[in-house]
């Protein structure tokens, strides 16, 4: 059993003396654990720092082995990273939700696509937060709660959406809501793709997107808190907005 790929790499840990366990993301074959033998020289830890563009051969006897990698460095972005706290903030949260989140051998190549794209954003710091933002809510989406912000869920009005439902995801009018409207979550223009989109805003979109995070990926699907990187990608973000 073998196969050959790009990847993103999630983590590493140590493996014995000399080898690391390496979790890659694949669009082909999804997030992926094998060995790399002698991957802990210190040769080779520079490139193989989290977020790194990998090119991966897996080989194992048996398709459900773990198997073991061979991996040849195309890019690193871990000194786009370095440069910036709010950047190394955001490779840190987002290798360690994919490496949370997604399931073992299940491909996900659109969540690929838009990963690998948001991470060749991090030396952009005006434009990464807006786009983080869209990448949490793809991964909501592969993971099967997308939100639905297009409509009223009580009215089927289009215009004056004001909150969303914490339960479902919906779009909601204050009109709609009725005496309910102190229960529901606010809904920012940003999540709509609307207005200027400032980090204030996106602090409270992001909110949102975490209550989903929180409710349906952590406690229907994983089982266990997410991770803390998020927490600190959040921090940087409302200290950046001032808040």
């Amino acid at each position: 059993m073998d196969w050959r790929d790009t990847g993103i790499l999630l983590t590493t840990r140590k493996h014995g003396e000399t080898a690391l366990i390496l979790d890659v993301f694949t669009p082909g074959y999804g997030r992926q654990t094998g060995v790399l033998r002698g991957g802990a020289s210190r040769k080779r830890a520079a490139s193989l720092q989290p977020g790194a563009q990998l090119d991966v051969t897996w080989r194992a006897r048996l398709d459900d082995h773990m198997g073991a990698f061979t991996a040849e460095p195309q890019r690193s972005r871990m000194a786009a990273a370095l440069a910036d706290r709010l950047a190394l903030a955001g490779l840190s949260a987002v290798t360690a939700l994919l490496a949370y989140a997604l399931p073992e051998r299940e491909a996900h190549p659109t969540l690929y696509r838009h990963s690998e794209q948001l991470l060749d954003l991090l030396g952009q710091p005006a434009l990464w937060p807006l786009a983080y933002l869209r990448w949490e809510m793809r991964l909501l989406e592969e993971m099967g709660f997308a939100l639905d912000l297009s409509s009223c869920a009580v009215t089927g009005a289009t215009e004056g959406l004001a909150l969303v439902s914490p339960r479902t995801g919906r779009a909601v009018t204050r009109e709609g809501a009725g005496d309910w409207a102190d229960r529901l979550l606010p809904l920012p223009p940003v999540l709509r793709g609307e207005g200027a989109a400032p980090d204030s805003e996106i602090v409270e979109a992001l909110m949102v997107t975490g209550h989903f995070l929180t409710d349906h990926l952590a406690a229907e699907i994983v089982g266990r808190p997410l991770p803390a990187a998020r927490e600190a990608l959040m921090d940087r973000i409302r200290a950046r907005a001032g808040g």
